[in-house]
């Protein structure tokens, strides 16, 4: 459900006295000295992984957005609150440029949960269709937009298909099982009404008794549990727990035999199952920004999917976002990636099916190729997997979670750990926190990369934007800018900038509201609804204007704007 644009408008700010403080490129040699910003630094020590600050509380303790205290003057544009308050506590150059990805279930579905998650810096929520009817989905998917509109964030929704991979069923309605070593589980095709007995598992492929031998192993949910084969009894195939493990409702199951993964009958499986169809119009029917399809093979389903969202939603703009979670889609990554809107690393099955020790590699050369095509990436599955059960993650979870964003990912993803954890609040807070870290140490130690981007354009109109980009990210480092604004129509511009990974962050400022929650997606950008015009001058004044009174930025402030309605780039202190 869009924001609507408000009709209240602050008047229309005056010229900046002194004109020649916007300078066109070349880039003058000197600029005005630059008052020195009053920012109050993050109290909490770095080793305090749960800790971050708080926004900006009113004297009752009850945390209010800058623009619900002050209508009047935010109705000409727009951020979102956490962001803001994050920006107004510590500066440009100490925001996160990492963004947040987390799944909604049971232990954060209500709208004080959803809340507090966005205050902690959510970007993303995502919706399962694995779990939960419907009606549950679409009651998740309103209560984040009416958050956005009531409390002013800009939360994004992602709506992930269920694939038709094999999986177990739903557990008779229990939460979970657990399985030990050594106990025999009977793994069944026959459908029933009623619920299953004890150490009985419902499979949703009914040529699952046929496919498997005795002796295979099958790993569950990516190896959370393992069993072995040792009898088949018409449709039941009976198993002994060889690694011990909690059982989740519809776990994905995936068969070994003598060292690798059998894969001929999943290869034969559809990747968009009839019930995935039918979520897919309900998301469109929804208006999610995002639908990620899982156990993509190859870039057809990717354009097969993007034709029939067109086709259905007229000038709809879901992006649709390719799960890498198999052999099949490692030997076809590139013509994913190209043809996607964005990655997920679903490390979780991909590593059920490829060695273990190939998965931190594997990982890493998505990223880059991510980057190289200009893609968003999350990295996603089991980063901080013991905080389901407990306060504090294990240092290696932390240390997981390091190497995702020193590699560079877009964004990070919490899974179990938000949808039916015990510390979904925290575990957010550990990938914030763990992120400014590892953020504020990259640019400590000047660590540019020398990664050389290849062109992704493909016009001639487009070759222009992408060296603007490129040349303005390299400008904003060496000259130190305190932030770069981008104004775009449709986010292109603003995602090229966000592949070039500059220190700074970026403001990219558009008048669509879907276009600004997308951009919520990609690294580094700080996406603003602004009602703009095609006059680059009349913008930057009004824009300068409107952040100051929202104490965001202040005279002597050193930027760099570009636009991709005019394709061009100026350098300029604010007035």
């Amino acid at each position: 459900m869009a924001t609507t644009a408000r009709s209240l408008h602050l008047p229309t700010p005056p010229k900046p006295s002194n004109p020649s403080s916007h300078h066109r490129l070349p880039v003058p040699s000197h600029f005005r000295p630059r008052p020195q910003r009053l920012v109050r630094r993050l109290t909490a020590s770095s080793s305090d992984l749960t800790s971050f600050p708080d926004p900006a509380p009113t004297p009752n303790g009850v945390y209010v957005p800058w623009a619900a205290a002050h209508p009047a003057a935010a109705a000409a544009i727009d951020v979102d609150a956490a962001t803001e308050a994050e920006l107004r506590e510590n500066g440009f150059r100490s925001t996160r440029r990492t963004k947040l990805v987390c799944t909604i279930g049971p232990a954060t579905c209500g709208a004080a949960e959803l809340e507090a998650l966005a205050v902690g810096g959510m970007n993303v929520a995502r919706v399962n269709m694995c779990h939960g009817d419907r009606e549950w989905h679409r009651g998740v998917i309103r209560a984040v937009r009416r958050l956005n509109d009531e409390k002013g964030f800009a939360v994004a929704v992602m709506m992930d298909t269920e694939g038709s991979e094999i999986h177990m069923g739903d557990l008779g309605g229990a939460p979970s099982a657990k399985a030990e070593d050594g106990e025999v589980w009977t793994f069944s095709v026959r459908s029933s009404d009623t619920s299953l007995p004890d150490r009985i598992i419902h499979v949703n492929y009914d040529g699952f008794a046929e496919d498997v031998k005795a002796g295979d192993e099958l790993f569950v949910d990516g190896g959370m549990a393992r069993f072995e084969v040792i009898e088949k009894l018409g449709p039941d195939v009976k198993c002994r727990c060889t690694d011990p493990g909690l059982l989740l409702p519809r776990a994905n199951l995936t068969i070994w035999r003598d060292g690798s993964v059998v894969r001929e009958r999943n290869a034969m499986l559809p990747t968009i199952s009839s019930k995935d169809w039918i979520d897919i119009d309900f998301g469109i029917a929804e208006g999610v920004d995002f639908i990620a399809v899982s156990f993509v093979k190859s870039a057809e389903v990717i354009n097969h999917l993007k034709s029939y969202i067109t086709a259905r939603s007229r000038g709809s703009d879901i992006g649709v976002i390719a799960k890498i979670e198999s052999i099949d889609a490692l030997k076809n990554l590139e013509e994913i990636i190209r043809a996607s809107d964005g990655v997920i690393v679903a490390r979780g099955d991909l590593g059920a099916q490829i060695p273990l020790e190939q998965v931190p590699s594997i990982q890493q050369k998505i990223v880059r190729m991510c980057r190289q095509l200009n893609k968003p990436v999350i990295v996603a599955s089991q980063l901080l997997e013991s905080m389901i059960e407990y306060p504090t993650p294990t240092r290696a979870e932390v240390a997981d979670v390091s190497e995702a964003v020193r590699q560079r990912a877009d964004a990070l993803m919490l899974s179990g750990e938000s949808a039916m954890g015990r510390y979904p609040e925290k575990a957010l807070g550990v990938l914030r926190s763990v992120s400014l870290r590892i953020e504020k140490w990259w640019r400590e130690e000047k660590r540019h990369e020398a990664l050389e981007l290849q062109d992704v354009s493909s016009s001639f109109s487009d070759k222009i934007s992408e060296e603007i980009c490129n040349s303005a990210a390299k400008m904003a480092n060496n000259l130190g800018v305190d932030a770069v604004f981008v104004y775009t129509k449709d986010g292109h511009m603003a995602s090229l900038l966000s592949r070039c990974r500059p220190d700074c962050p970026i403001f990219a400022f558009t008048s669509s509201t879907s276009v600004r929650r997308r951009l919520n997606l990609q690294w580094g950008l700080i996406p603003f609804w602004l009602s703009d015009s095609d006059d680059m001058e009349s913008n930057l004044n009004r824009t300068f204007s409107l952040l100051k009174a929202r104490g965001m930025v202040q005279s002597g402030d050193l930027v760099i704007a570009l636009s991709d309605m005019l394709q061009s780039i100026q350098v300029m202190n604010v007035p």
